[in-house]
């Protein structure tokens, strides 16, 4: 990779990569020769990166794996149909929040992240209080209306009059979530995202569980799982706010809380954040809606399935945007051009790298995968193959949704986002009465793939930055011997009849450890042994400290 101009060729410095009081830095082999401070910003900020990034992704991972045995016993629980109206419900709380909140989470990891920088107090703590007003106030109002609406809504919107009884709990939970996200991304802009990972991962997921079982036992249904989705935000809401109250500076005068609109740069970004996020919202959560109105939700509660389970596919393109975030937005403030461009090659060629086993274990054992839910869901194994190849476009591109956000160019983004929902809008009215929810899983797929493909392309012309060079060539071969490796386990476990679960573990495990065992011997160069030297030294001083 030599695009950055920061290649790992010197060999008169003999160089070695150690962890000191949670900075990388750069040991050398001659003391009187100095590096590079271009070369070591990019190794503080790689190291940052891997270390707080390993920590997202071991949160991230025990979420999602849980969470994906969680849903098993939750789909088995409530049947396709309950299933559906709880997609329904929380596609109606996914757009009443996005509308409350006006893009103020968002705006938090930008502006808190810039102002702690700087050690502008003052600014920080007017940001956040003015910023927590308005997004619990926005958030409240529409749950007041979910809640006087909710008759219409079930009897008119979805045609399933039953499903009034669950609306109140959504709509109580809209402002609670919203305020959550809000306190969150305001970690996450003190580079804090460990601990936002530990409140959410470890502590109030596995409440959430917990108590959903309970209610399970008790013959709640979907009312002990609504509630106990409700119970573990209002924790996370109570652990975000005592970690906050520790970092954000004390207020001077308390009756300028909330008092006064917000500045005129906080309000333009929030509102590119907002419009955003509503076209994101459309191309990720606007086909359940849609569907929900044409068909039965049964058949919604199995694209619902699929969906949530292809979202463990970018685990770890969201591992590396937890931290990169911030990150951008740093090294874009001080011109550092070529250390973001490098990073942002660096990371997206091991995004895709280590996603790639996962994405052919979905594939090649979708039905399996979507029969663990229970017989009813094995028709969605077709769903699931589609939405694998947006995915894998998703991993493919990296960070650019971040790398657009956070260098300003957000506009452009917009405008991708604007064109691509209004396509993506007819083509669900239109194909979706016709063909289901397959068409929407297409539809779905493309719009993912054709955003993302949009943003790099906006990135390369206006950042002047791309992260593919030959090297990308060397994850082929690797890839065709996980294909093969997980193939070979599938036909084994049928002739067998193997449990499924286990086997699926099975071929998991093997696909990573001969896609990563071919990959080490044969597709990395300098700057990947830079990484993997990285990740080595934190590992070595996590265990030594």
């Amino acid at each position: 990779m030599k695009s950055s101009g920061l290649v790992l060729k010197d060999s008169a410095i003999a160089e070695r990569i150690a962890s000191s009081n949670g900075q990388t830095v750069l040991q050398l082999a001659d003391p009187h020769k100095t590096v590079d401070p271009i070369r070591q910003k990019y190794f503080n900020n790689l190291g940052d990166i891997a270390r707080q990034s390993s920590i997202y992704f071991a949160g991230s991972t025990f979420t999602l794996l849980a969470g994906y045995l969680f849903r098993i016993v939750v789909a088995r629980e409530l049947g396709a149909e309950l299933l559906g109206w709880n997609a329904l419900g929380m596609g109606l709380y996914g757009l009443c929040k996005l509308l409350g909140q006006m893009g103020l989470p968002q705006t938090a990891v930008k502006f808190v992240a810039s102002y702690a920088g700087r050690k502008e107090t003052h600014r920080l703590s007017d940001f956040f209080w003015r910023g927590l007003f308005c997004t619990v106030a926005g958030t409240a109002s529409f749950g007041v209306i979910v809640f006087i609406a909710r008759h219409w809504i079930s009897a008119r919107v979805f045609h399933a009059p039953g499903f009034a009884l669950y609306l109140p709990l959504f709509a109580i939970l809209i402002p609670v979530g919203a305020t959550n996200a809000f306190l969150l991304q305001t970690l996450c802009g003190f580079r804090k995202v460990s601990r936002s990972t530990a409140i959410t991962s470890f502590i109030s997921f596995p409440c959430m569980m917990l108590l959903t079982i309970a209610g399970f036992a008790l013959g709640l249904s979907l009312f002990g799982y609504v509630a106990a989705q409700l119970a573990a935000e209002a924790l996370t809401l109570i652990l975000a706010a005592i970690s906050l109250r520790r970092l954000l500076p004390q207020v001077e005068r308390w009756n300028d809380l909330g008092g006064g609109p917000l500045l005129p740069e906080m309000r333009r970004f929030a509102i590119s954040m907002f419009s955003i996020g509503f076209l994101e919202f459309v191309l990720s959560q606007a086909d359940r809606l849609i569907a929900g109105s044409y068909i039965a939700a049964k058949q919604v509660g199995i694209y619902a399935v699929a969906g949530s389970a292809t979202a463990m596919l970018a685990i770890m393109l969201q591992s590396v945007n937890s931290i990169f975030g911030p990150t951008i937005a740093n090294l874009h403030a001080q011109g550092e051009y070529r250390v973001l461009g490098h990073l942002f090659e660096t990371l997206t060629k091991w995004i895709l790298g280590l996603s790639i086993p996962l994405i052919l274990l979905f594939m090649i054992w979708s039905r399996s995968l979507m029969g663990l839910f229970g017989a009813d869901f094995q028709a969605g194994s077709s769903l699931l193959v589609i939405l694998c190849f947006g995915q894998a476009v998703n991993c493919g591109t990296g960070s650019v949704g971040y790398l657009l956000l956070m260098s300003g160019h957000q506009k452009e983004m917009i405008r991708g986002q604007l064109i691509f929902g209004i396509l993506l809008l007819i083509a669900d009215w239109s194909l979706i009465p016709v063909a289901g929810v397959r068409a929407a899983a297409v539809v779905s797929a493309l719009g993912t793939a054709a955003i993302n493909l949009y943003c790099l392309t906006v990135v390369r012309r206006r950042l002047g930055l791309f992260p593919y060079t030959r090297s990308y060539f060397k994850l082929v071969c690797p890839g065709l011997a996980a294909a093969a490796t997980i193939w070979v386990a599938r036909m084994a476990a049928v002739a067998r009849h193997s449990a499924v679960l286990p086997s699926l573990i099975f071929a998991l495990v093997f696909g990573y450890g001969i896609f990563l065992a071919s990959l080490l011997l044969f597709g990395v160069d300098d700057d990947d042994r830079a990484l993997i030297e990285v990740g080595r030294a934190r590992i070595s001083a996590m265990f030594a400290g």
